[in-house]
């Protein structure tokens, strides 16, 4: 693993993105991600909601879904996708998302909400 980049997202309490330069080939990398023995080592199973992906395209991308062992068990879902960096390397964007219903009504604004509060000097 040579670098580590942090990409902004709209609503960064609601999302993670982490982007790996790797010195592996995609082959390889992607192998430790859909082969269930190779993640397990470093993704267990009991982190996951299921060890079944959610959705995949072979060879570039996977997304799981995760759930919090402690109550709230919060719900959250991780996508993999691996691409070629063209020096024979790896990038691999690893996204985590929030997905669990409860906390859009807490991120919904109030009803009666008119906007910022002002403040006025006397």
């Amino acid at each position: 693993m040579s670098d580590e980049t942090i990409e902004e997202t709209e609503d960064p309490t609601q999302e993670l993105v982490f982007e790996y330069a790797l010195d592996a080939p995609p082959e390889q990398v992607w192998r430790a991600l859909n082969v269930p023995a190779l993640r397990a080592v470093w993704l267990p199973d009991a982190a996951l909601d299921g060890a079944e992906p959610i959705s995949q395209t072979p060879g570039e991308e996977i997304c799981f879904r995760l759930r919090e062992a402690p109550p709230s068990y919060l719900e959250s879902a991780v996508s993999f996708r691996v691409r070629p960096d063209g020096a024979g390397g790896a990038v691999l964007t690893i996204r985590h998302r929030l997905t669990d219903p409860r906390l859009a009504a807490r991120s919904a604004p109030a009803v009666n909400d008119n906007g910022a509060i002002l403040m006025r000097a006397a």
